[in-house]
């Protein structure tokens, strides 16, 4: 018998035949494998698209020119339902986030989940050790963290309307991964509070230290000795002067608002001359030498502190209103809109802090007078403004849409002290001052994705007919079936 006819060649031919099946099936599989991960195909088919990232935020991680790293100490083993529902949310968008990014040669973005607990030498190493329920991101070059509510639109500090996620998260890629820091200026020579201070009443070293953490640049800079404000100024802070700047220094600081477009925030005390009153006035802004009394317990505190609760809605004050936080501040001036000013269409003045209306500016202070009265002092049925900001849309006479300075003035500086700084509203009410000024985190138009909540209810009633159907119809029917199979078989 020829071998080809023969049982070993049939065998032989049958292993081969199974070898290149198994091969082909191997090729197939890893084929297959390397199409959907270097073409794959996504679909949202949810009306909101709550599973896609906006067109803005995939246009800015398409230019990334970083690796950003993004480090979670969120965890789903969590008591908390509002901590177990936020890392969903987290872990579904930043999901999409390293998908889109996934192909990009450079600016990647890796994530990376950390139990503070129980990995307690990796979230050491990664500088995490201490900060549950926060998220990191990091580059090269800059860090920035975000918390629980920088994620949410809160509504009276109590349910979760919308998750913002995507907007804050985009935004801070963005900062980190910028080429420079934006460096704040603390302006010294006439007394004001420094950064490098620990003293509870007067240092600011605890709001040095947030600053810092946000990965803004701190320098000190005193103009009666630099004669000139440096080409890197994103903001001058100027926290309570003693005593007044000299007309030079004014010019200085009126010529960088104007034809810099700078950006100042000014912290004025009662009872102090600062030599700031025309460089205020042409920005449209009065500072009035007064104090802010109120005999309203409703909105004076134990301690005999002055409680802001009136805000004009802004992105400066919207996560005061939204949160239902109350800053606490010691004397306080009233800062107000100049009403009488020339008609000028590129300024824009607002009165966004106020005392309550029962409240008025007492001009008689140096007397010891704490009686209001008609005519002398002032009292307004909005409040006293506390904060007052301006800004310069366009220059004058000119149509074009021109960004231009932004001046912020408060009545006090008591606002941000060491003693005052950790009271419920103040670091987040003169923090997203800063952010205004610096124009962080206001430039993305991501829209908020509302949460939906879904409710069943059922009577008694119901739920007796639900259990009956799921535990006695479903089961009875498959057995049913089951036997018209086997009857139908064995017969």
């Amino acid at each position: 018998m020829h071998f080809a006819d023969s049982f070993r060649a049939a065998r032989w031919i049958r292993l081969v035949n199974l070898l290149l099946q198994a091969i082909l099936f191997l090729a197939l599989f890893a084929g297959l494998n390397y199409i959907a991960l270097h073409h794959a195909w996504r679909f949202d088919a949810t009306a909101s698209r709550r599973h896609s990232l906006s067109p803005e935020t995939r246009s800015y991680l398409e230019r990334l020119e970083r690796d950003v790293a993004i480090t979670v100490t969120f965890t789903d083993s969590n008591d908390s339902e509002e901590l177990a529902q936020a890392y969903r949310d987290i872990s579904a968008l930043l999901r999409e986030y390293t998908y889109f990014t996934g192909g990009n040669s450079k600016g990647r973005l890796t994530v990376r989940y950390v139990d503070v607990y129980q990995s307690r030498r990796e979230a050491e190493a990664l500088g995490v050790a201490d900060q549950p329920n926060i998220i990191m991101l990091t580059s090269d070059r800059h860090s920035r963290l975000l918390r629980l509510d920088d994620l949410y639109v809160i509504k009276k500090k109590v349910s979760r309307e919308a998750f913002k996620g995507e907007a804050t998260l985009t935004a801070a890629i963005l900062d980190v991964s910028s080429a420079e820091k934006k460096k704040i200026y603390f302006l010294a020579g006439h007394g004001e509070m420094s950064p490098d201070s620990v003293d509870g009443a007067r240092g600011l070293s605890q709001l040095r230290d947030q600053l810092r953490q946000r990965n803004y640049d701190l320098e000190g800079l005193n103009l009666g000795l630099n004669r000139r404000i440096p080409d890197d100024a994103a903001l001058l802070l100027i926290p309570s002067p003693q005593s007044r700047f000299q007309p030079f220094e004014e010019e200085l600081l009126r010529n960088y608002l104007t034809t810099r477009a700078g950006r100042v925030i000014l912290l004025v005390d009662p009872a102090r001359q600062f030599g700031l009153e025309n460089l205020l006035f042409d920005w449209g802004v009065l500072v009035y030498d007064n104090i802010i009394l109120d005999t309203n317990p409703n909105y004076i505190s134990e301690n005999g502190e002055l409680i802001l609760s009136h805000f004009l809605p802004h992105p400066i004050s919207q996560l005061i209103i939204d949160n239902a936080l109350f800053p606490l501040v010691g004397p306080t001036r009233v800062v107000n809109e100049d009403l009488g000013r020339s008609p000028d269409d590129g300024l824009s003045v607002k009165v966004l802090v106020a005392s309550s209306p029962t409240a008025w500016g007492e001009s008689g202070y140096r007397l010891r007078n704490a009686d209001y009265t008609p005519g002398q002092d002032l009292r307004h049925r909005n409040g006293l403004g506390v904060l007052a900001i301006s800004e310069r849309l366009k220059p004058a006479n000119l149509p074009l849409s021109v960004p231009g300075g932004r001046l912020a003035v408060f009545g006090t500086s008591d606002l941000v002290t060491n003693n005052r700084i950790i009271n419920g509203g103040n670091f987040p009410l003169f923090l997203n001052t800063i952010s205004w000024a610096v124009d962080r985190d206001t430039q993305l138009n991501i829209p908020a994705r509302p949460i939906e909540r879904f409710q069943l209810s059922l009577s008694q009633e119901e739920l007796v007919r639900l259990r009956l159907g799921l535990f006695l119809v479903v089961p009875g029917v498959v057995a049913l079936l089951g036997v018209f199979v086997y009857w139908t078989r064995r017969n």
